[in-house]
């Protein structure tokens, strides 16, 4: 049972309706609403939950497109001490119904993009789905059924009285982890998390009151979600476009003098790629705040970015769904301490050396309320890196919390990632533990290899596996796209090729590695030649496994001469 000293996400409302209540919060297509209309909507949502016979602690599934509306109900469900479950608007009915067994909700809201949800799940005999809530369409359907809608529900208020509840264990919301790996998770996130997570982005990023922010992730992400409360938090306006579309993004940013975004490298491309061709860039001088997660940017992309934002603060986020988002967090780039040009500069609290190293990548420092460590198995600096504090998951839903093995590491949250803190608080990434290759005894980061390989001028890309061996127990084989123009050879005596420069060969990479100081157990033993597209997951991922049951498949690995 909570009580008015614990953390709530719906705190920020009181300062929505008296710092904003005539000013813009929310502006979704046309829609434009003030602070008093946007807490009004949260408010009469809760009043309409409470009255339908919502209980604390009842889960209420959302799955629909960005919106005004999709704010409201995130806070209202949190508002009656009801838990939110984002779904993916992009899952199968298949992956919707894992997700809804998985989380038990009473009720399910969608939109025009996910409506037939319902009918189809209660053919699955889904028994706990009590109601089904259309977010923004007529009270009718095709076929005349009524529904529940966001308009029906809302009741009038008589004032405005901000008497939130709690959810058992103060959990908030159930964010789904990508997948990856295996079926999706459901992380338990609390309201303490969510907070503590965006008062770190109103700090390090510098959120404001006066911010327009623009929302690019999407609602059932939790880098969109704890950006979005963040921003709710400082009372600043938020443009919510559906989804994700370049052209409408650029636009949006011109249209409304966006001062703050965030991104992932897939989306800082598409933005840079249409800046790059226009006419005139508008927003040139409001932009002042960008913020990346998902992945490194490339050294070309933050030139770019430099030259079509040359106001922006730019950082890089390193994290995960279960620590509430960002871990740490890295300045590329800020044009107050580099006034004399606009070319891509570290800042001075990058004394990390380069931004990327073979083999590593560094992420910055921590954020001020998280704890991480290295640990070890032997005596070495790197190891798994572990992380512990208030922004730290709940738990899966539906699964005893998760211990780590390891007494020495009771509290901590393993993040899957392996790693080393440098002098000076950085944190270097080298690798996933679940990718990692166990070799002859020696221990593998593919990362690292493909760091070094994807150096070679007629590499375009590189993937390395560890394959099962008798000898080894796993052996590592790299698979190389070339660079057009390029020609493999079965071997580098073979004198038929009329370009020997232009020709790759198992012992000319091997010996790549060499001179670029690659340990010799981590050089690959063999070498496959991949001609398509690598796999990805819609978020942009890498499906190793795929790529690894194709390779055992077939058994066409190139000879290896090392």
């Amino acid at each position: 049972m909570g009580n008015y000293s614990d953390a709530h996400i719906c705190q920020c409302l009181s300062r929505l309706a008296t710092l904003r209540p005539k000013s813009s919060v929310t502006i979704s297509g046309e829609l434009l609403k003030t602070g008093e209309q946007f807490v009004e909507g949260v408010l009469g949502l809760a009043g309409g939950l409470l009255e339908l016979g919502l209980r604390k602690g009842d889960v209420v599934a959302l799955c629909a497109l960005n919106s005004d509306l999709y704010l409201e109900w995130l806070l209202a469900v949190a508002f009656v001490g009801g838990i939110a479950a984002p779904l993916n608007y992009r899952w199968s009915l298949e992956e919707a119904t894992f997700a809804m067994k998985v989380v038990s909700p009473v009720m399910l809201v969608t939109d025009e993009c996910s409506s037939y949800w319902y009918s189809d799940l209660q053919r699955d005999s889904i028994p706990f789905l009590r109601w089904h809530v259309l977010m923004n369409s007529p009270s009718y359907d095709s076929r005349k059924t009524f529904l529940l809608t966001t308009q029906t529900l809302k009741k009038p208020l008589r004032s405005l009285s901000f008497n939130y509840i709690w959810a058992p264990e103060g959990a908030v919301i159930i964010c789904f982890t990508s997948g990856t790996t295996g079926r999706p998770k459901g992380v338990t996130v609390s309201h303490s998390a969510l907070i503590v997570q965006s008062l770190a982005k109103v700090s390090i990023v510098g959120y404001s009151e006066d911010d327009v922010y623009l929302h690019t992730a999407p609602l059932f992400h939790i880098g969109g979600i704890s950006s979005a409360i963040a921003m709710l938090m400082v009372g600043g306006c938020h443009i919510l476009i559906p989804k994700f579309d370049a052209k409408l993004a650029v636009e949006t940013i011109e249209r409304f003098h966006v001062t703050s975004l965030i991104t992932v490298p897939a989306i800082m491309a598409d933005i840079i790629s249409l800046i790059r061709v226009k006419d005139s860039w508008k927003a040139k001088e409001t932009v002042s705040k960008i913020l990346n997660g998902g992945g490194s940017l490339s050294v070309e992309l933050i030139k770019e970015v430099t030259v079509f934002f040359p106001r922006a603060k730019l950082l890089s986020a390193y994290g995960m769904t279960e620590a509430c988002s960002s871990l740490t967090f890295l300045t590329l780039y800020d044009p107050k301490s580099d006034k004399s040009n606009h070319t891509f500069n570290r800042t001075g609290d990058m004394k990390c050396g380069l931004v990327h190293q073979p083999g590593a990548a560094c992420v910055g420092k921590p954020a001020p309320h998280i704890e991480l460590k290295i640990s070890t198995e032997d005596f070495s600096c790197v190891g798994r890196i572990l992380t512990r504090g208030p922004h730290v998951m709940l738990g899966y839903w539906g699964q005893i919390p998760i211990k780590a093995s390891n007494t020495r590491d009771e509290g901590w949250l393993d993040t899957g990632d392996i790693g080393q803190i440098d002098d000076y608080g950085n944190v270097w990434l080298i690798g996933r533990v679940k990718g990692r290759i166990k070799s002859g005894g020696e221990n593998v980061y593919p990362e690292e290899v493909e760091a070094i390989l994807s150096q070679h001028p007629g590499v375009l890309g590189v993937v390395v596996l560890g394959i099962p061996d008798t000898r080894l127990a796993e052996k590592v084989v790299a698979c190389v796209r070339l660079r057009d123009n390029w020609k493999w050879l079965d071997s580098c005596s073979d004198h038929s090729t009329e370009n020997k420069n232009q020709t790759l060969c198992s012992e000319s990479l091997q010996q790549f590695c060499r001179q670029k100081h690659l340990t010799g157990f981590k050089i690959p033993k063999s070498f496959v030649m991949w001609k398509k597209q690598f796999p990805l997951t819609t978020t942009g991922k890498l499906i190793r496994d795929e790529i690894k049951r194709e390779v055992i498949s077939s058994m066409k690995i190139l000879p290896s001469y090392l």
